[in-house]
Parts: C-alpha cells; sequence; structure tokens
C-alpha cells in the first residue's frame, strides 16, 4: 500500500490524491481559523488598539499562521493567501479555500485565486 502523505514531497498531485489530503488540511486549517478568530475577540475587546496586549496577541496570530502554512506545506500542498491552499497538477493548481469541503477548482500557474475554474 501506497504511502498518502509523504513528508515534504515535491510531486504533482492527482485530484484524488488532493482530495484524499483535504480532510486533513481542512482540519488543521478549521482550528487555526477558530485560534485566530478567538484572538482576534480579544483584539476586539480593547478600545485603544495600542495597548501593549493588541500588539502581544497580534504576534500570537502570526505565530498561528505560520504554524498553518508550515503544515501545509509539509503536507505537499502550497499554502496561497489566508486558509487557501493550491495542489500542484503539472498543468497548474487545483485550488481549495476554506471552508469548501471538496477541491472542486483549477486555476493555471498564471491565473491565480480569480482565476480559478470549477473542475466538474
Amino acid at each position: 500500500m501506497e504511502n498518502v502523505i509523504e513528508i515534504n514531497r515535491k510531486k504533482y498531485f492527482t485530484l484524488g490524491e488532493a482530495r484524499q489530503l483535504l480532510p486533513i488540511i481542512y482540519r488543521l486549517t478549521d482550528e487555526a481559523s477558530r485560534e485566530v478568530k478567538t484572538h482576534v475577540n480579544r483584539i476586539e475587546a480593547y478600545s485603544d488598539k495600542a495597548h501593549p496586549s493588541v500588539a502581544i496577541i497580534e504576534e500570537q496570530i502570526n505565530g498561528i499562521i505560520d504554524r498553518w502554512q508550515a503544515k501545509v506545506e509539509k503536507l505537499g500542498a502550497e499554502p496561497k493567501g489566508l486558509w487557501m491552499a493550491d495542489f500542484d497538477c503539472g498543468e497548474g493548481y487545483f485550488c481549495w479555500k476554506y471552508p469548501e469541503n471538496e477541491v472542486n477548482h483549477f486555476h493555471g500557474y498564471q491565473d491565480g485565486f480569480s482565476g480559478r475554474k470549477s473542475i466538474d
């Protein structure tokens, strides 16, 4: 049986492989997104956004996002923007954006998110 998740693999994804990996990336993204929302709510509680605690909370948010990006990269996907992941297929990218439940979009290497098209 083939190992579905090879750490730091540099290869192309079939649509099936991207879809097989999505539940893991979805869970990581869901957890990181919830954590960030909690911290954003803490910031919004401060009327003085220059309060020293706000800068500390912002650093914590950046740390959560950095960890999320590193985990997505380790799984072989490419984090793009906030809570988006691309899966290189050799002709462009299968594209996913949280909270979508499936990998159902594609865009060329030059197109980016705005050029994504439905696969089906």
